[in-house]
């Protein structure tokens, strides 16, 4: 089965080059199957991730960037394909 993250976060007022910056430089403990990163008006930046699903551990999630980037908390959504 594959997964996909989603992760995204609006960039704090005059953050949006700093945010994206952070989230394409990593922050996951191993290399997905695929990464892609997209940006959005209004300082949105979004990170989406596939995994093969292997149920006995954890898949890794990309983390919440330091608080001064972002203008609320991040939002993550999980989706199994069918």
């Amino acid at each position: 089965m594959t997964v996909a993250l989603m992760w995204e976060a609006k960039a704090a007022e005059g953050r949006e080059s700093d945010l994206l910056e952070w989230a394409c430089a990593g922050g996951l403990e191993r290399e997905p199957l695929r990464r892609e990163n997209f940006t959005a008006p209004g300082g949105r930046v979004l990170v989406i991730t596939w995994w093969s699903a292997d149920f006995s551990a954890p898949l890794p999630e990309l983390p919440d960037p330091p608080e001064e980037l972002t203008a609320r908390p991040v939002h993550r959504w999980r989706f199994e394909r069918v």
